[in-house]
């Protein structure tokens, strides 16, 4: 790049380096990805990465949220909490494919503490569709919103996640009905 007419800044750098880091990781992996493989696929430098992404594991991460963004999970109102949670968590464990299991078991060699999971998980995610599904129910009369908890709201992903990761699998008609009927539902319905 030559001239600073050309010269990329703010969301049109950072989505070049996100593209970058995701490109590296579905051709090289996570083992092999560099802050400088990413950097000169992005055509830009190491030390720019480095003060948006500090670690490799923090520029990987931000890449597969893109990734993820880019292809939102949306949830249409079918009438039923169950029926929506059911298929959320069907498209969530429809999108995790086996390369995208190794990619996290790679890096969480490098996110060793509990603190920079709960971290990557919450770049991953930013509550929706979920959020829109709990609104629909709360109104419909579904969902007792005082039993709307932070460990309810997000136990059915984290039941699903764990799942996924420990099958190495995706998830049974059967799993998703224990975690939204068995499970999930009984914690956040109305008590009679």
């Amino acid at each position: 790049m030559t001239g600073t007419n050309s010269r990329r800044r703010g969301t049109a750098l950072e989505d070049a380096i996100l593209d970058a880091a995701w490109a590296e990781l579905a051709e090289s992996g996570y083992a092999n990805m560099t802050l400088e493989s990413v950097a000169k696929r992005a055509e830009t430098s190491r030390p720019v990465l480095a003060r948006r992404w500090p670690t490799r594991a923090k520029l990987a991460t931000a890449a597969m949220g893109r990734y993820f963004a880019l292809d939102p999970i949306t949830v249409p109102d079918m009438g039923s909490v169950g029926d929506e949670v059911h298929l959320m968590l069907r498209c969530i464990s429809d999108r995790v494919r086996p390369e995208l299991i190794q990619l996290v078991f790679d890096m969480s060699r490098d996110q060793a503490d509990a603190a920079s999971l709960s971290d990557m998980r919450k770049e991953l995610t930013d509550g929706e569709p979920m959020r829109s599904i709990l609104k629909r129910g709360v109104d419909r009369g579904e969902i007792d919103p005082a039993r709307l908890t932070p460990r309810n709201i997000a136990l059915p992903t984290d039941l699903a996640r764990n799942e996924i990761l420990m099958t190495l699998r995706p998830l049974s008609d059967e799993v998703l009905r224990e975690i939204v009927e068995d499970v999930f539902l009984p914690l956040v319905r109305p008590t009679t």
